[in-house]
């Protein structure tokens, strides 16, 4: 799974989409589905036609052409991904529109352009909103695109902790505590708090604070427990007590750049450009000079985001004291680079 940190888009909550035989049957009553069915190879309706049969509780069906079946809807899928590539990357407005409408994920006022509705992307009828293909294939081509890999509600119940604590990163307090509980089905508690615990080293910043919040407030006290088993861990102890106001836990003088840079990098991961809740995350009510101070040790912490931290910081503050500290750290940074080298 690919880690996004660009700020031109911050990251998006996850969607929910049905089974791809669902999908597929909205392929196969898409409008142009007919027109372009030489093109796709389709089968003809009666072959393809999903017949009535019971399902599970995922939307499975049951049968001995089961895995037929799911091979012809990845076939459909597979084809009509190609289709919506060439129609979107032909027509520039369309693409825009589309990823409008996603990223809103609200009805249009108005029609929407009959192409995307013709490949089943958009409903047919008001309120004109993206259909589950058009929130499918959006998914993809942002995750093409931009290199963000928008979460599907559900998927991460079989995870490790450290997949789970990614995909998390973006998902609102309700959808969170549902994925949750979807992980935690059929583990024990106290085990998945370690597992979860055991991950927070090595995941990125915005997953750690995560995880972090996970085992305060969503584990209960096996939860709590983790976290005071690692607050003696060098670095990772100091970000747990920061993050938890664990005051008796204080960091040491080179903890304590490490864990600045973590709480603003976690910010800048979110995305979204908000450059001043980075720089105000490293103030913390300080005067310029004071900052300044500070920004300075910043490049001994060694810590992986430093050099975009103080790049915000260069790029952003407003006090030209601080920004000459900054540039003053990062080459200090990139010195000691070489130097580890």
């Amino acid at each position: 799974m690919r880690s996004y940190d660009d700020d031109t888009l911050p990251l998006q909550p996850p969607i929910r989409l049905p089974d791809a035989a669902t999908l597929a049957s909205a392929v196969r009553a898409a409008p142009l589905a007919g027109e372009l069915k030489a093109l796709l190879a389709l089968p003809d309706a009666p072959q393809t036609a999903l017949p009535d049969a019971p399902q599970t509780e995922r939307g499975e069906k049951q049968g001995d052409d089961q895995g037929d079946e799911r091979a012809g809807d990845a076939r459909v899928l597979e084809a009509w991904a190609r289709v919506c590539r060439a129609r979107l990357a032909a027509d520039e407005r369309l693409l825009l529109e589309l990823i409008r409408m996603f990223l809103s994920r609200e009805p249009v006022a108005g029609r929407v352009p009959q192409a995307l509705t013709d490949l089943g992307l958009v409903r047919q009828a008001e309120p004109y909103t993206l259909s589950w293909l058009g929130l499918w294939v959006a998914r993809l081509i942002i995750a093409e695109t931009a290199g963000q890999e928008i979460p599907v509600m559900g998927t991460l119940a079989g995870a490790d902790a450290a997949t789970l604590l990614h995909g998390l990163r973006s998902y609102p307090e309700a959808e969170r505590s549902e994925e949750l509980a979807g992980w935690l089905a059929g583990r024990d508690r106290e085990r998945a708090a370690a597992e979860i615990a055991g991950a927070l080293a090595g995941v990125s910043p915005l997953s750690r604070a995560v995880g972090v919040e996970l085992l305060e407030s969503s584990l209960g006290e096996e939860g709590r427990r983790a976290l005071r088993g690692l607050l003696e861990e060098p670095r990772l102890g100091a970000v747990v007590a920061a993050r938890t106001g664990r005051e008796e836990r204080r960091p040491t003088p080179d903890e304590i750049a490490w864990v600045l840079v973590d709480m603003a990098a976690a910010l800048l991961e979110f995305g979204g450009g908000e450059a001043g809740e980075v720089i105000d995350s490293i103030a913390m009510g300080m005067d310029a000079e004071e900052q300044a101070g500070t920004i300075a040790i910043l490049a001994f912490g060694d810590h992986p985001w430093t050099g975009r931290v103080l790049r915000v910081v260069i790029d952003h503050h407003p006090d030209e004291r601080v920004t000459a500290a900054a540039r003053k750290a990062l080459r200090r940074l990139r010195g000691l680079a070489d130097i580890r080298t």
